[in-house]
């Protein structure tokens, strides 16, 4: 088993998990904290003495009332602490009302990006290569995404980067004929795998990896033309073997096609003789230049 199937990753459990609050329909806490400041201003213009009191206190209470009024836009939530312990979060779009004494953080539930800078790290055959990937990530919990890690996308993008280059030192960038895994030929595989991995990696922040994809892979530029021709060579026999087997079932078909018909009566010597002009001809990469016999076959 390669290194990159053991895509567990030892982080630490979890302290919080988040729990949604629905919070008070805003606009009616907004309208009522209009009434009761104009109740308490109008108390303070008309009335003299200890009766301003209690219009000082009502527009107090309203102003008091005001502050926890919060705008949830889409896309986001807002995260509530009350006396340093979490309190909950505020996902539901709109105008909500919390208790005005809770510290609301602002946190995107978007859909994110990070591509990760181009590392050159060596793969498992120990050749040096160049390697890139995007990821694209949800906050899923937010209470996780706040409380678990100081900054977010900077983990995110410290993880992701940790988990492509351990990807590219647990496989091979070209198999070679090998029946294993290569980040070239294995594209599907290695990038699930990838997921897999930095989803591990991202889940105490409450980070849900969508997908990842290789951006770039290439050999490193000092080796780069030392293995593009050995690529080249290794296509070049390919192509030569799938000449070879061509070129001898065609022969084949042909000696057998002259026995079944009695085109010609051929000792074993000059079978094999016919066999090997055919095959030169064949597998050659040049053209052949045709000699006409005007004599017999047997001298």
């Amino acid at each position: 088993m390669s290194g990159a199937d053991q895509t567990a990753v030892a982080m630490p459990p979890p302290r919080v998990t988040e729990r949604l609050i629905p919070g008070l329909p805003g606009l009616l806490v907004l309208a009522a904290c209009i009434c009761v400041s104009l109740g308490g201003v109008g108390i303070l213009v008309v009335s003299h003495g200890v009766l301003r009191a209690p219009g000082a206190l009502l527009v107090v209470a309203a102003l008091a009332m005001g502050r926890g009024l919060t705008p949830v836009a889409p896309g986001e939530a807002r995260v509530l602490q009350l006396f340093g312990g979490y309190a909950g979060t505020l996902r539901a779009p709109g105008l909500r009302w919390v208790n005005p004494l809770t510290i609301r953080a602002r946190i995107s539930t978007r859909i994110r990006n990070h591509e990760t800078p181009v590392a050159k790290v060596n793969d498992a055959d120990g050749n040096p290569i160049e390697i890139a990937a995007v990821v694209v990530w949800q906050v899923d919990d937010t209470a996780r995404a706040v409380y678990e890690v100081d900054d977010l996308v900077q983990f995110v993008g410290i993880q992701a980067e940790t988990a492509v280059r351990h990807l590219a030192n647990s496989y091979p960038y070209d198999a070679n004929g090998r029946q294993q895994l290569s980040l070239r030929d294995s594209a599907n595989e290695v990038t699930t795998r990838l997921s897999a991995e930095i989803a591990a990696r991202a889940a105490g922040a409450g980070v849900r990896v969508i997908e990842s994809r290789l951006t770039r892979l290439a050999y490193a530029p000092e080796v780069a033309q030392a293995l593009l021709r050995r690529q080249q060579a290794d296509a070049i026999v390919a192509a030569r073997q799938r000449i070879v087997e061509g070129a001898v079932g065609m022969v084949e078909q042909a000696l057998a096609r002259l026995d079944e018909h009695d085109v010609v009566v051929l000792d074993d010597e000059r079978r094999a003789a016919m066999v090997a002009n055919l095959l030169v001809t064949l597998c050659s990469d040049q053209s052949m230049q045709p000699v006409v016999n005007v004599g017999t076959l047997y001298p």
